[in-house]
């Protein structure tokens, strides 16, 4: 399912409290991004136990229970104690959409009537259900139309403000969260169509637990001129997020670690990395450079102050250089957006492409 309007993790409470309490709801949204995390805070916001029932793990007697014969000779069901509770509770039914035909139909009266044969939940209970979307590659059976039509639907997607607003307060790795401030394009990706890791709010927070576990001692990878390294590094964030990802918090890893950044490049007082071992450094320090002129260059020449024209040409300069390690990560620098619009102002991509030839020529 796809929905027309997404809402922010932000939004979700207040959403619950006013559906939640009424209405079941079933929240949608790609995996990783915070749906079961959400759910539980909101049960606890409002004093409420959070009963979780995995869809994939149950068998339609897991709900509607096992007969038990009365002293009148008649069979009754009763619900499992899991289910059957005095007090008010939070039902939170996850992986709802990946569980069995037969298991989604043991829900309808549950989820309706918030009954299970005579077992009534206790008043002030709420029910809330979760699940992947197919287009994610996740797990994920058609719903029936008559389950779909018992629960307003929430679509959720991943937000960096909302995820980083969380992270100061919640123990996040320094390092995780400046990264993130610069770049929160990076902290969630689609799934891609082959198994391979991925980034989420999910796999930035266990990569946080790694870098907590590791410590001071973390092998992230000596600056340009020394050996290597940064394998240990790699090997975790490579096993975490997307690779493009990966290479990028690995430089940014080597910067911090080494205090070796872009502001010496840009002065003159250090090259760009050249060796293959320090290419994850290149890559961020381009995307950093790449970011630094999209921040200080105007978007038309005429409006350019005498400071603005000397970081152009000095931009143009140090492309050339970049170009001489790697034609590769100098085309990612005046590359067109997502959009295939161009990120850069076209009169300095016009310049740069004009005097490219000379300034190769003056270097020679």
């Amino acid at each position: 399912m796809q929905g027309a309007v997404s809402v922010s993790p932000a939004q979700i409470p207040e959403l619950l409290l006013g559906l939640a309490t009424v209405r079941p709801v079933f929240v949608w949204g790609a995996p990783g991004i915070g749906k079961s995390s959400l759910v539980r805070a909101f049960a606890e916001s409002l004093g409420l136990e959070c009963v979780s029932l995995v869809g994939t793990q149950l068998a339609p007697e897991d709900l509607i229970g096992v007969p038990q014969l009365t002293p009148e000779g008649r069979s009754r069901f009763c619900p499992p104690e899991q289910i059957a509770r005095d007090e008010p509770y939070c039902l939170f039914l996850d992986e709802l959409n990946a569980a069995s035909p037969d298991v989604q139909k043991a829900f309808y009266s549950l989820i309706l009537d918030r009954r299970i044969g005579s077992y009534e939940l206790p008043p002030g209970s709420i029910v809330i259900g979760a699940g992947n979307r197919a287009t994610d590659g996740a797990l994920a059976r058609p719903m029936a139309s008559a389950l779909v039509n018992r629960m307003v639907h929430i679509h959720l997607r991943a937000s960096a403000e909302d995820w980083l607003r969380w992270a100061a307060g919640a123990g996040i790795h320094p390092w995780i969260v400046d990264h993130l401030t610069d770049r929160p394009d990076h902290l969630w990706s689609a799934p891609p169509k082959t198994e391979e890791p991925f980034s989420t709010p999910r796999a930035w927070h266990m990569l946080s637990d790694a870098l907590h576990s590791f410590g001071p001692t973390l092998d992230v990878g000596a600056p340009p001129g020394r050996q290597a390294g940064g394998e240990t590094l790699k090997a975790v964030a490579y096993g975490l997020l997307t690779a493009q990802h990966a290479v990028a918090f690995c430089g940014y890893a080597k910067i911090v670690r080494n205090s070796y950044g872009l502001e010496t490049i840009l002065k003159g007082d250090a090259r760009w990395p050249h060796r293959l071992e320090d290419r994850d450094l290149l890559y961020y320090l381009a995307d950093a450079f790449r970011g630094r002129l999209v921040k200080e260059l105007p978007a038309r020449k005429e409006h350019a102050s005498g400071a603005q024209r000397q970081t152009a040409f000095r931009a143009k300069s140090l492309l050339v250089q970049l170009a001489e390690i790697s034609v590769e990560v100098a085309q990612t620098v005046i590359a067109d957006g997502p959009d295939g619009n161009p990120v850069l102002p076209s009169w300095f991509l016009i310049e740069a492409a004009r005097d490219m030839p000379r300034l190769v020529e003056a270097r020679r």
